[in-house]
């Protein structure tokens, strides 16, 4: 074997071609294998056997550097290969579709087994004999044609949902207008039913374009509603501003300072635009903004008050019920703390403080008087249960008083005539029970054959009721037997089963319990109003 791989082969190496470079040898060996057509597939064993009697065998003269060649060309030939059977197949698709466009009656929905019948006959459709090729050429056109269904269907319905919002804005919808209501006025409408494009929407399609036209409508509506809601708002303040300044303008001319009622300042404006225009509005009634400028008078006042109090607290003087305004001024004028304020403002503070003079003079006096007729209750109430002597209805005071001289009750009285009015309700008292006793005996006395069952009715021996009326009657008989009526029925409850009255002067004790209690809460009823007053008073 020879250095080129061959066996027994010998070769003139005289005519060996000779090349000055490495790239020249290499293009006339490439030459060779294109002349002697290589196949790309072919080992490199079959292309020497084909190529090595060729001078041009020797171009290379490395047995690697032939090999290379041999395996750059066998590459470059798969790709010219591979691009011809690109352009080949580019080539056979445009005819396929051009071919198969000229068939309208294949859809996008048409399948490989119902069009190859109709197209087996074409020209085009024998140019290639592989049945895969044929069917993925066909495969591929039919997804050109849904996609282009897919986009005339898309369009189709955006034209259709653009024109469906014109439709909607020309119908009379309002912002709660209901779906029901809308979908008979769109389907009713003339273009709706005459252009086929509104056929390619759903009924969801339809609904989605009115909520949102619906919602278009109330942002519309809430805008609106907005502005003249802020419209309405500023209105309102500017109205408030143009009585403030009426507030003002009254303040100023000395008509609104501490103290001021608002019936005063009425009148004075209640023909003008300003106020007018305030009323019925929401927010802060004119009134509001009137007690707030009398609020800020007042602030001012009480800073000024602090100063009379101090100057009142420094020369010891003491305001009285007594005391004149005119006596006040002149205190005031007399310190530099005070003698320069006007006499508006004195007056203004003389009258709070006069005012709460008498108010607790009167205080003092109301509470005077409750602890004067807390001191006779007391009084009378140790008169009444006197044990030795006891007191009757015939008892005097010049009798009882050396008994009762000792006591606490009777010390804490200043005057006999006070304590006498003690003594005085007791004896009244007993006068009241006396003449209910007699009262009492008069009625058992005109009925002594009968006796009091439990529901205080008379029976006579026949166990009947005489109902005969006596001959001559008092005005007052039925006033009279309708207390004695009553009075029968709380003794009846009292006494039990026995059907026995209990004795009278129980009956007058429990009254004047009843009195006592009353007289009790009558003196606390009014010292709790005077308290309110008080309190109502310290409060302004």
């Amino acid at each position: 074997m020879d250095v080129n791989g061959s066996r027994g082969a010998t070769f003139d190496t005289q005519n060996d071609p000779n090349y000055s470079t490495f790239e020249e040898g290499e293009a006339a060996f490439i030459n060779l294998l294109r002349r002697q057509k290589v196949q790309p597939d072919w080992t490199w064993e079959q292309t020497m056997r084909a190529t090595i009697k060729d001078p041009q065998y020797r171009a290379l003269k490395d047995p690697k550097d032939r090999k290379s060649a041999f395996e750059k060309y066998a590459v470059e030939v798969r790709a010219q290969e591979k691009d011809r059977a690109k352009e080949r197949l580019a080539k056979l698709r445009a005819d396929f579709g051009t071919m198969l466009r000229r068939h309208p009656e294949i859809k996008h929905y048409t399948r490989w087994k119902t069009a190859r019948p109709i197209i087996e006959g074409e020209t085009i459709f024998r140019s290639t004999n592989d049945d895969t090729e044929r069917k993925q050429l066909f495969e591929e056109y039919i997804i050109e044609l849904k996609k282009a269904h897919i986009e005339k269907e898309a369009t189709d319905r955006k034209s259709a949902m653009d024109d469906l919002v014109y439709i909607l804005k020309g119908l009379d919808l309002e912002p709660y207008t209901r779906w029901a209501e809308a979908d008979n006025m769109i389907r009713s409408d003339s273009k709706f039913q005459e252009d086929s494009k509104f056929q390619t929407l759903s009924k969801s399609d339809i609904l989605t374009a009115f909520e949102n036209h619906i919602k278009s409508l109330e942002r519309t509506f809430n805008d609106e509603r907005q502005r003249e809601k802020n419209s309405k708002v500023r209105r309102e303040r500017q109205s408030r501003d143009r009585f403030i300044d009426i507030l003002t303008e009254l303040k100023a001319a000395g008509k609104i300072k501490a103290g001021t009622k608002w019936m005063n300042v009425h009148p004075e404006i209640k023909d003008d635009p300003r106020f007018t225009a305030m009323l019925g509005q929401p927010g802060s009634t004119p009134l509001d903004l009137f007690w707030d400028v009398v609020e800020e008078e007042e602030r001012a006042l009480r800073l000024v008050r602090n100063d009379v109090y101090d100057v009142l607290e420094d020369k010891r003087y003491e305001i009285t019920p007594k005391t004149e305004v005119k006596e006040f001024i002149s205190i005031m004028s007399t310190d530099r703390r005070t003698a320069h304020l006007p006499h508006d403002t004195l007056d203004l503070i003389f009258a709070r403080l006069h005012e709460k003079v008498v108010r607790r003079s009167e205080d003092d006096k109301h509470a005077s008087e409750r602890h004067q007729r807390r001191a006779i209750d007391a009084l009378r109430s140790k008169i009444k249960h006197l044990s030795s002597p006891p007191v009757t209805a015939s008892t005097t005071w010049e009798s009882i008083r050396p008994s009762i001289s000792h006591l606490e009750e009777f010390k804490a009285l200043e005057s006999d005539d006070l304590r006498k009015q003690a003594f005085e309700k007791v004896l009244r008292r007993l006068k009241e029970k006396e003449d209910d006793t007699g009262a009492t005996g008069k009625r058992d006395h005109r009925r002594p054959n009968g006796h009091h069952d439990s529901r205080g009715s008379t029976t006579g021996g026949t166990g009947r009721r005489d109902r005969t009326p006596p001959a001559e009657l008092d005005i007052y008989e039925a006033e009279r037997r309708k207390a004695m009526a009553d009075r029968e029925r709380q003794y009846s409850y009292k006494a039990g089963s026995t059907g026995l009255s209990p004795p009278p002067p129980s009956s007058h004790r429990s009254s004047e319990r009843e009195r006592d209690r009353h007289e009790r809460l009558s003196s606390r009823g009014e010292g709790r109003e005077r308290e309110r007053e008080r309190r109502h008073h310290g409060r302004a």
